[in-house]
């Protein structure tokens, strides 16, 4: 049986995709993007979580943990990511929800099937259920699965992808994918390689063949102070694009700060934080010298 992890499902999303949506989070994810606000994303498999504002230092987790993992420091109770090994013991008996195992291992079916609750409203609103990530195409044969037996139930299904994959997946998916959220995050490949770990040129590639393809394709493009809003990269990206004569729409997607939190709770380290989120006439700017090539330009998606 086809089994895959999740971390998220999130009801009544108007930011991916056309009308309300379910947005369906896949773990795993091939790039390491530094700005990522879904750090819960990138690991394929379960991961512990700590709210530290709900502790009440109980310490009914320190002996339940059977790996010793877990242990008392200055009121604080601490875990040993290397010693861990998710069984899920001190989640238990965790009353106040301070732990939290991130990851659920579900079926296709159970996947569409809480999709499936909501389908009055994307019935009204013309809208669907969008498969996201981490990336998605990472757990291809379930996402393959997801995505048919929505089709089954005559769903408008959206992808939204890094990218990051073979051609040769992306054709396996293509017959029971409506629309295709692409993300294109830095036009500069040395940037793009320090800012994400991979090389774009892949990127690229399989956006050209999605949009020789007929597919339905909104691009959208992260806005990173500092990073990749200077002038030139966005005239660069106008040219890219409108080459493609393809592109139904680019989405300006703001960064924000407010991920860091989660890598503290991830015990993990956030090295993106100095940057600041964009102003709105800094978005404006962006969108108005996009708007040049005759792109559809929105914000915020």
């Amino acid at each position: 049986m086809i089994t895959g992890y999740i971390f998220d499902i999130k009801r009544f999303s108007i930011h991916d995709g056309p009308g309300i949506r379910t947005t369906v989070f896949l773990k795993g994810c091939p790039l390491s993007c530094q700005w990522c606000h879904n750090p819960e994303s990138q690991k394929s498999t379960p991961e512990l979580i700590f709210h530290p504002h709900r502790c009440i230092q109980c310490g009914t987790c320190l002996p339940a943990c059977p790996n010793n993992a877990i242990s008392k420091k200055n009121n604080s109770y601490l875990t040993n990511r290397d010693l861990c090994r998710i069984c899920g013991a001190c989640v238990d008996v965790c009353y106040p929800d301070a732990r939290e195992i991130v990851g659920r291992k579900l079926t296709p079916a159970e996947v569409v099937e809480e999709v499936l609750k909501d389908q009055v409203f994307y019935d009204q609103s013309n809208g669907g259920v969008t498969y996201s990530g981490g990336e998605p195409l990472h757990q291809l044969e379930f996402l393959k699965e997801c995505l048919r037996k929505s089709k089954e139930k005559d769903l408008h299904t959206a992808l939204d992808t890094s990218g990051y994959a073979l051609w040769e997946d992306f054709l396996e998916l293509l017959p029971y994918i409506d629309l295709v959220l692409y993300d294109v995050k830095i036009m500069d490949n040395q940037l793009h390689q320090k800012y994400t770990g991979v090389d774009i040129h892949l990127v690229k590639e399989n956006l050209t063949c999605l949009v020789d393809s007929g597919k339905k394709v909104f691009v959208r493009y992260p806005v990173l102070p500092g990073v990749n809003d200077s002038r030139e990269q966005i005239q660069n990206l106008g040219a890219y694009l409108s080459g493609l004569k393809g592109i139904s729409r680019v989405d300006l997607l703001p960064y924000h700060a407010m991920s860091a939190e989660k890598y503290s709770r991830l015990g993990r380290q956030f090295n993106f934080g100095s940057n600041h989120a964009p102003r709105i006439d800094e978005l404006q700017k962006i969108e108005k010298q996009l708007g040049r090539f005759g792109l559809e330009v929105s914000i915020g998606g």
